[in-house]
């Protein structure tokens, strides 16, 4: 009986892990392509925005830490870092210790042009939950912390 239950356990995660895989990248890129529709900003390629959202995160990291933190290499950060530099969206600060040290930090307009992308992601989202049942949203409310406990496990387990 025991290796029945494990069997339908291990099944029912499959169905999830499959299930997940299939809805997040969609969901993901409908909010994407609907951002780029609707805001005035340029699009900015993955790397540069995954570098800008740590950067907003981190604030005064280094190339080196954010290099680690998003599995780059670090001469590929200082390109990005460069070219998001002369967009006027990233700053580079020289550590007072060790000259050869940089620390970052997204300038007034890019932490504007976050929010903005935030809010209007999340206005997008409460717009089509709005359109679910009471019961679907509620799902979803109660799913949000076990997400947050997984999306953490996959960046350990990554790590």
């Amino acid at each position: 009986m025991t290796g029945t239950s494990e069997a339908r356990r291990s099944q029912g995660v499959d169905q999830v892990a499959a299930g997940l895989v299939a809805c997040l990248p969609v969901l993901n890129r409908h909010l994407k392509q609907s951002i780029d529709r609707h805001l005035p900003y340029p699009n900015l390629p993955e790397r540069q925005l995954a570098l800008l959202q740590y950067v907003a995160e981190h604030d005064g990291a280094t190339v080196h830490e954010a290099a680690e933190a998003l599995r780059m290499v670090p001469n590929n950060v200082s390109a990005l870092v460069t070219r998001l530099t002369e967009a006027g969206l990233l700053e580079r600060r020289q550590d007072d210790t060790d000259k050869r040290v940089a620390h970052l930090r997204v300038t007034a307009t890019a932490r504007q042009r976050i929010g903005e992308v935030e809010n209007f992601a999340a206005a997008q989202l409460a717009s089509a939950l709005r359109t679910l049942t009471e019961g679907d949203r509620a799902a979803l409310g109660s799913a949000l912390g076990a997400l947050e406990a997984l999306t953490r496990r996959l960046r350990d387990h990554s790590a």
